[in-house]
């Protein structure tokens, strides 16, 4: 009678673990910041319906033709989720644009009003007038966007 020893497997390397466990932790990280909740105020879908699709570009520019100036509220702005940009009018005539993803943890800004861009996830709220960090837990500005004003057609450049 012959007995076999058990064959021993070999363990996977300290450095896989801690890659697999690096990427479940990132996953699980994406997963909860990239809810797709729609906790947006009107504003939101008002900018949807305006931008028409938001697909026709502008004459000359090569951009992508947002909403009318007369879309954007003083004080506050219009978020286009499609584009994922947030476009703000400070004051009378003067409009600002800005990504629409929270520098805290990528989640989407939700609304705008009162002259802040706020944050559904963490509450995080931004500057209409230059993107700047109002109240965190956010500690970066929303980055600018380009757009251009022609008119009262605002594009995104």
């Amino acid at each position: 009678m012959t007995s076999e020893l058990p064959q021993s497997v070999p363990a996977p390397a300290r450095r896989t673990v801690v890659a697999a466990v690096g990427a479940a932790g990132l996953a699980v990280a994406l997963t909860a910041c990239g809810s797709d909740s729609d906790s947006s105020g009107s504003s939101t879908s008002q900018a949807d319906a305006n931008a028409g699709g938001g697909a026709s570009p502008s004459s000359g520019s090569g951009g992508t033709a947002l909403a009318k100036t007369s879309d954007i509220p003083e004080g506050g702005g219009t978020i286009f989720k499609d584009k994922g940009v947030v476009v703000t009018q400070p004051t009378a005539g003067t409009f600002k644009a800005f990504s629409s993803k929270c520098t805290h943890q990528g989640c989407a800004v939700g609304s705008v009003a009162d002259g802040v861009i706020v944050c559904p996830c963490h509450n995080s709220h931004f500057s209409v007038e230059d993107g700047s960090v109002k109240k965190g837990p956010a500690t970066q500005p929303l980055p600018a966007a380009q757009i251009s004003v022609s008119g009262d057609s605002i594009t995104l450049a």
